[in-house]
């Protein structure tokens, strides 16, 4: 995908509640308060004790942006412009037209509906904007809290990839879901 269809709508995108604004580099301090917390990235492929540690982070949603894998934004409240979390796009595949999808939310704010809300959006945006047929959720086996908020936003579980990866030492399994466009815009 070139940049330039990546910046397309991209900038900022709207819910009743939250507004998506695509993350820039003085994003640091938000992005670092949510993955320095290891509640939030106990089930993440990162963490960053240091605000100097998330620089490697914010160095990646760049790098995906400008090769053209990925786009991640910041989700913030309508009202206060209140950081809430991220969520965003890499993997992107255009030969096969399908990318991964990844989201945290600060914990002060789980349970508030928030994903399902601005999930539809996302959808939106990587079905049209970037040309997508299939969208994939990855989820480590024993995060039932995200793959009940995937089923929520009508993922389809489609099975689970046994001892498919180590994090922290221990070999762990890894559910596979997935949205397709036509499923998403029935």
């Amino acid at each position: 995908m070139e940049e330039s269809l990546l910046n397309r709508n991209a900038q900022e995108m709207n819910t009743e509640r939250f507004v998506l604004k695509e993350i820039e580099d003085s994003d640091i301090e938000n992005i670092h308060k949510g993955l320095s917390n290891p509640i939030i990235t106990q089930f993440y492929d990162v963490h960053f004790p240091t605000l100097e540690a998330t620089q490697e982070q914010m160095d990646w949603y760049s790098a995906l942006k400008k090769e053209g894998t990925g786009i991640w934004w910041g989700i913030y409240t309508q009202e206060g412009n209140q950081f809430c979390g991220a969520i965003g796009y890499n993997a992107l595949d255009k030969q096969h037209k399908k990318a991964e999808i990844g989201m945290w939310l600060l914990q002060e704010y789980w349970g508030q509906g928030i994903l399902k809300e601005v999930m539809p959006i996302a959808f939106n945006y990587g079905f049209t904007t970037l040309g997508l047929n299939r969208i994939e959720g990855f989820v480590i086996h024993d995060n039932a809290k995200c793959k009940r908020a995937l089923e929520k936003v009508n993922f389809s579980y489609e099975g689970t990839m046994r001892d498919a990866e180590v994090k922290n030492g221990k070999v762990i399994s890894i559910d596979i879901y997935s949205i397709l466009k036509h499923e998403f815009l029935v």
